[in-house]
Formats: C-alpha cells, structure tokens, sequence
C-alpha cells in the first residue's frame, strides 16, 4: 500500500473515527481537508528539481453555521487537518517553509456546505506538537511524562482488562520521545516487536493489551501553537 492509499485511509479515519458522531448530516470535516488538499497541488511549485513548495498558512472560510460547528472543536480539529495536510505533502514531494497553520474564518457570504480556502506561503518558527492517539481519542503530550495504564493514578486512562494499572510510559523533552514498559504483566509492543525501553519515531505504533497507540508529532507554526495551547491543556478532545 503507497502514501497516497494511507492517505486516503487517513481521510477515512478522520471522519469515520474522531469526529463522526458530530457530523451525521452538513458539512464535514473530511470535505475540508479536500479543499486544503486541493489547495495544496494547486499552489504547488516547483523551485528546483527536489524541491517543491506549498504554503503553510491556511485561511478556511465557512459560512455561519458551519463554522460554528467545526470552531466548536478547537485544537482537535486543526490538529487532524495539520497531520492529514502532513501526510499528502509527504506524498507529493512538497516542502513547507515554516510550520502548517489552518485558522477557521466565519463568511457570511457563504451558505452552509460551501468552504473557500485562502493560503499564503510565509517563513515562521516550527513548534513541534506531540500528540498520542489512544483507542480513537487524542491526547497533547503537555509534560514530560507520561504514563498510560488502567488505573486512576496514570495519566492517560485506558479501559482494557489486558493492561497493567501503570503499564507504559511516554517521556518528551521537547525534541524526542522515547517509550518504556513499567514492568507490565502482559509487556509492551513498539511497532509489532516486545519493547522495554527504545526511542519513538512519528507515525510509531505501541500496543499494550488490545489498546494500540500512535505517537505523532505536528508541524505547527509557533503563533497557531500558542493559540491553541490553552484548548490542549484542557485535555483529549472528543
């Protein structure tokens, strides 16, 4: 299966998972990121022979009632589109200058349905945003451990039979992750292999019980960071 197919099953998930109870009828969030897909090979341009840019900074225009309902799930929302629009780049070849920001913006011009998509390509500071995706939720990693288990004292609280009360930690010191096993009875896997302790890539998969974990990292531009830090502090978004 090529990038473009897990891309596509990126899309799926997008809507069949996160925010599929949200939108059964009207806009949904996965027509979004067609727009700013589209918007991407649209604005694509070739500088070099290996080297194709696109812009980073994203304006969609909604008409009212669908900007209310996309606005109303904060980071959650940016946070998947930013990993989608990540994962198209990667399969087209594209580079972005500096990091991805996606900003909502009320038209009343617009009816419900319709999505105007803006977009410039602008130079800025990256902040790198790890998040984990935990048995369909999502949750910022906002300090430097963190531990997953079945018990009421981990920080991520997962309800399987099959993990321990404090199964596996996640640690982060602003540029890498790394996974440990906490001495779990039933152990730990990073991407299909029994692990103790070793380092985590983007896109890497633990499984612990029949839980399975994907740890990635956003691309987003310092300023988006910031806006949305306060939303991610308050927790997973549904």
């Amino acid at each position: 299966m090529g990038l473009l197919d897990n891309f596509e099953r990126g899309l799926e998930r997008a809507v069949n998972g996160v925010f599929a109870k949200t939108f059964k009828s009207g806009l949904a969030p996965i027509e979004i990121t067609s727009a700013l897909r589209r918007e991407l090979d649209t604005k694509a341009a070739v500088v070099a022979r290996d080297r194709i840019l696109v812009p980073n900074r994203f304006t969609v225009r909604l008409g009212r009632t669908d900007f209310q309902r996309m606005n109303a799930l904060g980071a959650s929302l940016t946070d998947e589109l930013t990993q989608l629009m990540q994962t198209h780049a990667a399969a087209q070849g594209y580079q972005f200058t500096g990091g991805i920001d996606i900003r909502l913006s009320e038209d009343t011009a617009l009816s419900e349905g319709m999505i105007r998509v803006e977009s410039e390509t602008a130079k800025g500071e990256v902040s790198w945003t790890p998040v984990l995706d935990v048995g369909g939720k999502r949750y910022p990693i906002v300090r430097s451990r963190t531990v997953i288990g079945r018990g009421s004292e981990a920080d991520i609280t997962v309800d399987d039979a099959g993990i321990s009360r404090k199964h596996v930690e996640i640690l982060w010191d602003g540029k890498r992750a790394q996974v440990g096993d906490l001495g779990s009875t039933n152990g730990s896997k990073l991407n299909g292999e029994p692990v103790s302790k070793a380092p985590l890539s983007p896109e890497s998969e633990i499984t612990i019980g029949r839980t399975r974990i994907v740890f990635r990292v956003l691309a987003q531009s310092a300023d988006q960071f910031s806006d949305n830090r306060s939303d991610r502090e308050r927790g997973p978004q549904q």
